[in-house]
């Protein structure tokens, strides 16, 4: 009655003299207009949240529209058909209307304080970030300066010193086609120790290969312990193979720094990656090998060669492309080997041919030449390792320790009330709780940032999507530095060997192996683009190696038995 009433005001305020009918078709045709403009408002309002929603993976979108326009406030049924409708075309949305009074005043200042909060935030962020940023002037010094201790590694006098031990591996030639037989493979040098059979043939090479686990108690108890396990390993292989009692050559691949003395006696240097077995550093790991062998009687152990992960990725994928003359490992740890001329080795005599030279730059940095690019969050990481102040440069780039540096850093934003709110965060300050295999999911192109939520839900970490956002930027600027560096170690290698041929430009294929190159989303493609950058007169392809460390043992074996 009160709208008929004022329908019959506002036609009798026009000089009408409407009737009841023509008030009734009046009020008929206001209700239908408002009601279209009420529904149309909800279709692009459900648009929105419905696309919200699919955005960010979610079951149910709850969350509050706010309001404010006359129509809205002054007509109920307005309100009425925008809220229906909107239920009614976003059913998995749970929407909550809220009014608004000033909102172009209030709102603006509100806009302003937040912006100016953002900016603020954005600023200290960056202030702690800045430091893993490097410019291309920093990677170039990099370079200059792994050169100089390549230089300083392969010099007879100097080599003592040096923090990028260069050292000869007595491998001189890699694979041509000619090699033919059966041998056996070990692969120690990380988490998993494996034993294979290869048999090269003229159709190719087949492989069969059994893993075993090195107990943590294993890996840090005695050495006496550690070849033991070894070398049970190996017999149980045997048996399952159908090899025992059959004498076949062996390779053996030790990923850790040793001093070569032949192509199968390598005087163990030092433990890395987590591994510190007493009674082995300054010992011959092969003849530990063969001493466990002969404890275990196990007479059919026939050790030709031993080499490390490096070398044998280089030979592997070297078997596939003759210009493969470079290896490099970036997985748990990080390592290179290249072929150097003779002429310039000399901690080897001898001038003629080629000897692959294993880098073990996992150390690179230990001298102090690296210390302007260590940050507070790589300190905190080196202190709390097992071997604090060696192998820096490994500490930069290699999958053990790129989660904790990410952790370390989230701890620092946290503490500034950048992220999670500032709340404390008790699950996060447990060292280890953030692997690097994190860094590779949350950097999936095309990932969800509701996924990124759920890796951080795992850890009792309740974040929003700005959390999830500078998450992923912190680990994107971690793993981009440890790829970058990668890079310019590698820019020191291929200029040298381009230098040593002297060549205008090189053509090289590097063999490459390791988890964190291999499933990283982007590590590769950094490390290709930066090398492309640093060395841009050499041209280099990357070949991933299917499995470097067992195959190109067994390599190096059938190679010295050609």
């Amino acid at each position: 009655e009160e709208g008929m009433a004022k329908a019959r005001s506002l036609l009798e305020g026009l000089g009408l003299r409407p009737s009841e009918s023509d008030c009734c078709r009046t009020q008929q045709v206001c209700r239908a207009v408002v009601s279209r403009a009420a529904a149309l408002c909800a279709a692009g309002l459900s648009a929105i949240l419905t696309y919200m929603c699919r955005s960010r993976e979610l079951e149910c979108l709850v969350v509050n529209v706010a309001v404010d326009g006359e129509l809205y406030q002054g007509h109920l049924r307005f309100r009425e058909i925008l809220q229906s409708v909107t239920a009614l075309l976003a059913p998995n949305c749970k929407v909550t209307f809220v009014p608004t009074s000033d909102g172009n005043g209030r709102g603006a200042a509100i806009v302003t304080a937040v912006a100016l909060r953002l900016v603020a935030q954005r600023h200290e962020v960056d202030q702690v970030l800045a430091p893993l940023r490097l410019s291309r002037d920093d990677l170039k010094r990099v370079q200059g300066l792994m050169r100089r201790e390549m230089d300083l590694g392969l010099g007879r006098e100097t080599n003592p010193t040096a923090s990028v031990r260069m050292l000869p591996t007595y491998v001189c030639n890699t694979p041509d086609g000619g090699e033919q037989g059966k041998f056996l493979a070990l692969d120690l040098g990380g988490t998993n120790f494996r034993v294979l059979m290869v048999e090269v043939g003229a159709d190719g090479i087949h492989m069969a290969s059994e893993i075993y686990v090195i107990p943590t108690a294993v890996t840090q108890g005695t050495g006496e312990a550690l070849f033991n396990h070894i070398v049970e390993c190996i017999m149980d292989f045997q048996l399952k193979q159908d090899l025992a009692g059959q004498v076949l050559p062996l390779g053996f691949t030790f990923s850790f720094p040793c001093q070569q003395l032949g192509l199968d006696k390598a005087v163990l240097l030092t433990w890395t990656k987590g591994f510190s077995a007493s009674d082995c550093v300054g010992k011959d790991v092969v003849q530990l090998l063969r001493e466990a062998a002969q404890r275990k009687q196990n007479l059919g152990l026939k050790v030709v060669a031993v080499v490390n992960d490096t070398v044998g990725t280089m030979m592997s994928c070297g078997y596939d492309d003759p210009k493969c003359e470079i290896g490099l490992i970036v997985g748990t740890g990080t390592n290179a080997c290249y072929m150097e001329e003779m002429h310039n080795v000399g901690t080897v005599e001898g001038e003629q041919g080629r000897m692959c030279i294993n880098m073990e730059w996992g150390a690179f940095g230990d001298n102090g030449c690296l210390d302007d690019i260590f940050t507070e969050f790589d300190l905190v990481v080196d202190k709390k390792t097992i071997n604090p102040g060696k192998q820096r440069f490994e500490k930069l780039i290699s999958g053990m320790y790129l989660g904790e540096i990410v952790r370390h850093i989230l701890l620092a934003l946290v503490d500034k009330q950048l992220l999670f709110r500032g709340k404390p965060c008790p699950k996060l300050q447990t060292n280890d709780i953030f692997p690097t295999k994190f860094l590779s999911t949350i950097e999936i192109d095309g990932l969800g940032l509701r996924k990124v939520q759920g890796i951080l839900e795992d850890l009792e970490l309740q974040a929003s999507f700005e959390d999830s956002t500078l998450v992923r930027e912190v680990c994107q600027t971690v793993s981009k530095r440890a790829a970058q560096l990668c890079a310019a170690g590698l820019a020191a290698v291929v200029e040298k060997m381009r230098q040593n041929q002297g060549l205008d430009q090189l053509v090289v294929t590097v063999g490459v192996d390791g988890t964190l190159y291999k499933l990283h989303p982007c590590f590769s493609q950094h490390v290709q683009q930066t090398l492309k950058d640093l060395a841009p007169k050499c041209i280099v392809t990357f070949k991933q190696s299917e499995d470097g460390s067992g195959k190109g043992a067994a390599l190096v074996a059938a190679v010295a038995c050609r």
